[in-house]
């Protein structure tokens, strides 16, 4: 029921479908895109982060001897002055860690860890979908 100036609903259902088709295909690119960037990074930074890690852990380690020896040491006349020096650095390092674990999980709750960027353009294109398909019906 063309007369050279409409459309049929069959040939806008093929576009729209068409339309679709080119749209998910583009936004999962984009998706793969972001995701195979991130990845090329990780993986260019893993060696060096367990290589820093390494010698961070030796490091923390021979700290840790240090702080014991020496609060040790201000107990000297003692029979627990290891254990109390152990006590002291034990809770020393939990409060920090306490402090540190809150405020990272504080900032991964404000900040994600969703792809926000396409997950944005996914909306913004739902949305032009949608005006799109009623204009054309």
């Amino acid at each position: 029921m063309t007369n050279g100036h409409s459309k049929g609903v069959i040939e806008v259902v093929e576009e729209l479908r068409d339309e679709l088709i080119e749209f998910l295909t583009t936004r999962f690119e984009m998706l793969e895109a972001e995701f195979d960037e991130k990845t090329r990074v990780l993986k260019m930074s893993a060696p060096l982060l367990g290589i820093g890690a390494l010698a961070l852990t030796t490091a923390w380690l021979l700290f840790t001897a240090f702080l014991v020896v020496m609060i040790a040491q201000a107990f000297a006349p003692s029979a627990w002055r290891f254990t109390v020096a152990f006590l002291v650095v034990a809770v020393l390092y939990a409060l920090v860690g306490g402090v540190a674990a809150y405020v990272a999980w504080r900032l991964l709750k404000e900040k994600g860890v969703k792809p926000e960027r396409i997950l944005r353009v996914l909306k913004q294109d739902s949305l032009w979908l949608e005006t799109e398909a009623k204009e054309r019906i």
